[in-house]
């Protein structure tokens, strides 16, 4: 078996768990048959979406993707366990809470494009993924910025007597950053009504987590901050559901901040740039599929007699046409209006600017009829 930070018996913080070895759930989460049946749809939604993408930027279709295979768990529990008017600060592998909340499936997709239909207007890189409209910040490609973004949230969500929550993400990488330290100093301090998740997928890029840090596990460093920490099977999509609702009850009530760790996996590359059989070895990959979060739901499911072969068939079949649907809604538009460059910064925009999308507009060629 490979050397892995995920051992149970941490004498400290063990490891939260729902799904027993046999995926037979251990306790009632609270959740029933109709949630039960929309979780394992945006589960499988999820990694049926990751493998069309691919296929597109491996097409010239779109230039990045960042798969979230093995992962899956983390984001979709966490949105089912949050209120809707609570916030999100998404990293890299988190993108998809939003699709829980109703977001189109084409408009989130568009931002991968960067085009007319893309609601952040083309400014932000592909896999980026936020709206307004699901209260979801888009991340950074410098690790660590949405954690303290996130604190920043609550503080006000705090101030203006909102009774909402922030949720922010990072990964195991992330942790050495300034800015996830800064968070959690500023969060543990002033009680900052937030919850914080660190997604132990063991790898910041091709650098392992045992190098990352010397801490015997990350949940452990919510000690040093004053705050509770909690380890959790970041695999059962149903632990993960019962840790994000007591942390985020936990905020609600004004008690302050918890730091989260889902221990999991990347089971695929970092993004569609990577090569991760230079860093890391086929047999450790194997553990990991052993422990998929996917699957791991299914096998529950289907002893709660809620899935059957033919029920998945069908469910997979409506999946892949949806998905199709929405990858070709969001291919056929344009690039966004160039006006766009001008425009969310002022509320008036100031003469030298008006002169400048003036000039453009005269510069772009005649629209034939």
């Amino acid at each position: 078996m490979p050397d892995v930070l995920a051992a149970s018996d941490d004498p400290v913080f063990g490891l939260h768990r729902v799904l027993d070895d046999a995926c037979h759930a251990t306790r009632d989460v609270g959740l029933d048959d109709d949630a039960l049946l929309r979780m394992y749809r945006e589960l499988r939604r999820l990694r049926l979406l990751d493998e069309k993408m691919l296929l597109v930027q491996r097409q010239g279709r779109i230039g990045f993707y960042g798969e979230v295979k093995g992962q899956e768990a983390t984001p979709i529990a966490t949105a089912f366990a949050l209120d809707r008017d609570d916030w999100i600060f998404p990293g890299l592998r988190e993108g998809a809470a939003m699709l829980v909340r109703g977001f189109p499936l084409a408009t989130y997709l568009a931002q991968c494009w960067g085009n007319a239909l893309d609601v952040q207007k083309g400014r932000q890189m592909p896999s980026h993924f936020s709206g307004r409209a699901a209260n979801q910040v888009s991340w950074s490609s410098c690790i660590g910025p949405q954690v303290p973004q996130a604190v920043g949230a609550a503080m006000a969500m705090r101030a203006r007597r909102a009774g909402s929550i922030a949720v922010g993400f990072c990964g195991d990488g992330a942790t050495s950053e300034p800015d996830v330290h800064n968070a959690l100093t500023f969060a543990a301090r002033f009680k900052a009504p937030v919850v914080l998740v660190c997604q132990n997928n063991h790898w910041a890029i091709s650098v392992p987590c045992r190098a990352q840090t010397a801490a015997p596990t990350f949940a452990s460093k919510a000690v040093a901050y004053g705050i509770p920490g909690v380890r959790v099977d970041g695999n059962d999509a149903l632990a993960v559901y019962e840790v994000i609702r007591e942390a985020a009850a936990r905020a609600r009530r004004g008690d302050g901040p918890t730091f989260i760790e889902s221990v999991t996996y990347r089971m695929g590359a970092h993004s569609s740039s990577d090569d991760p059989t230079r860093y890391r070895s086929n047999d450790e990959v194997a553990y990991w599929a052993q422990r998929d979060p996917v699957e791991r739901f299914r096998r529950f499911m289907a002893a709660r007699g809620l899935v059957t072969e033919a029920s998945d068939a069908a469910l997979l079949e409506e999946l892949a046409a949806e998905i199709q649907s929405a990858i070709a809604e969001a291919e056929r538009h344009g690039p966004p209006n160039r006006d766009g460059l001008f425009e969310d910064v002022y509320a008036e925009l100031p003469w030298n600017l008006r002169e400048q999308r003036d000039a453009l507009r005269a510069a772009e060629p005649a629209k034939s009829h």
